[in-house]
């Protein structure tokens, strides 16, 4: 087996998907930008969640905002759904797993927020729970799945952001879903603070 051969071949693969993702998804990027900035600058807060990398991914935007992403700015309300262990566990023991994310939505979630909702597949039941309950709170949606947007795709309202990446692998959606939440952070800054670089 050569080793050197099928890292690089991951490599590559991983620079082409993003560069066949960018003309699909540079302008759905844009609008999930607006809307983000849109609920931050009137006092609202994002709500992230998802499974396995996805709930790393929701972190680490979490962490992004709440922290900094390349500059110094003031804190911006978002909470990852992924982190309490009690409530995950305590939901999903007295109810069912699917309720995980949602009963947090209803919870925490008030008009105007947004929720930014990540499954690879687009299939995850609790993601899809999270979805219906934030429009039952009259909350948007910013939905990252891949391959052909699962069932997720279909529950998305009009006014909802579907970036679906053009991909079959996990892993290669993984990785344009990070360079997603990236461009969201660099986006919020830039709308945020008039950062040019």
């Amino acid at each position: 087996m050569d080793l050197i051969a099928r890292v690089s071949q991951h490599f590559e693969d991983s620079a082409r998907t993003k560069l066949e993702s960018v003309e699909l998804l540079a302008a759905p990027l844009a609008a999930a930008i607006e809307i983000m900035t849109h609920t931050l600058i009137n006092d609202g807060k994002i709500l992230a969640c998802g499974n396995g990398g996805s709930a790393a991914d929701a972190q680490h935007f979490a962490a992004e905002l709440v922290g900094r992403f390349e500059v110094e700015r003031q804190e911006l309300a978002a909470i990852a759904l992924t982190t309490d262990s009690s409530i995950l566990t305590a939901v999903g023991n007295d109810y069912a797993f699917n309720q995980i994310f949602s009963r947090q939505v209803r919870a925490l979630g008030r008009p105007g927020d947004a929720l930014l909702a990540i499954s690879t597949s687009g299939n995850s039941g609790n993601v899809i729970e999270a979805i219906r309950a934030a429009h039952d709170q009259d909350m948007k949606v910013i939905a990252l799945t891949g391959r052909d947007g699962g069932q997720i795709g279909s529950l998305l309202r009009d006014d909802d952001i579907h970036l679906c990446v053009p991909a079959q692998r996990t892993a290669r959606i993984q990785e344009v879903h990070l360079l997603m939440i990236h461009c969201l952070c660099d986006g919020i800054d830039s709308l945020l603070m008039g950062v040019d670089e």
